[in-house]
């Protein structure tokens, strides 16, 4: 069978391992490569990144080989930003394109200025810090509460609301791969925020809807992973 490499990045804060259960759970021909960043994880003695461009040209050279096969790429919230500017870079390099780019849980990249406000461009306490991520939800208040893990979290946090914040979009030819968006039925992005990522690509877009807020993905996991199969599995063996 065609083996396809999911290409995975996490969402503020997290490290990628966020996705290392999904192997046990995805088939087999779908191999879940999680993409951890700089400065988090494995990778802690990194330097953190606050220019999302920059960063995602050190991914792109760091996974040019692994783009050589057929790969998609996934992520979540900011990863899904990360994701779509990896795409950029890759095709810059002469990678092939990824057989489909999964966008879950944000807004289009040019529609930024309505989603994320206000926007997040110089650092800011870790009182605002730990009451943006009590809004997003997903982090248990237990954890919120425990100074010594928000030591070692709010640094990463307040590196990755940057990326966000400080992103410029650049007009840039459109993408060639098909772009599925995932979202929360409860979550902040609006129909209209969401639908704009489909102007990103020449090929084929789609939005599907999950209940739930912004953790959709782990609120239903299983659902999200049967949709990932669902979609997936024509597209590996056509490539």
């Amino acid at each position: 069978m065609s083996a396809l490499n999911l290409l995975c990045l996490p969402y503020s804060g997290a490290s990628a391992m966020v996705y290392s259960r999904w192997r046990r759970k995805l088939p087999a021909w779908l191999q879940v490569r999680p993409l951890e960043l700089p400065g988090r994880g494995a990778r802690m003695a990194e330097p953190l990144h606050t220019d999302l461009q920059a960063l995602a040209r050190q991914l792109a050279a760091e996974q040019r080989l692994v783009a050589q096969a057929p790969y998609a790429l996934l992520g979540h919230s900011l990863g899904a930003l990360v994701a779509f500017e990896l795409a950029h870079e890759l095709r810059a390099l002469g990678c092939p394109a990824p057989v489909a780019l999964f966008a879950c849980g944000t807004a289009a990249p040019t529609r930024r200025e309505d989603y994320d406000s206000p926007r997040w461009t110089e650092p800011r306490g870790d009182a605002e810090l730990i009451a943006e991520l009590r809004k997003l939800g997903g982090t248990p208040e237990e954890a919120l509460g425990n100074e010594e893990l928000m030591s070692l979290t709010l640094p990463i946090v307040q590196a990755d609301f940057l990326l966000c914040g400080r992103y410029a979009y650049r007009q840039r030819a459109p993408l060639s791969c098909p772009l599925h968006v995932l979202a929360g039925e409860e979550d902040r992005a609006s129909d209209e925020q969401l639908q704009a990522w489909g102007r990103e690509t020449v090929g084929d877009y789609s939005l599907a809807k999950f209940p739930g807020g912004h953790f959709f993905i782990h609120e239903h996991e299983d659902r999200v992973l049967e949709a990932l199969s669902r979609t997936l599995e024509p597209l590996r063996l056509s490539a």
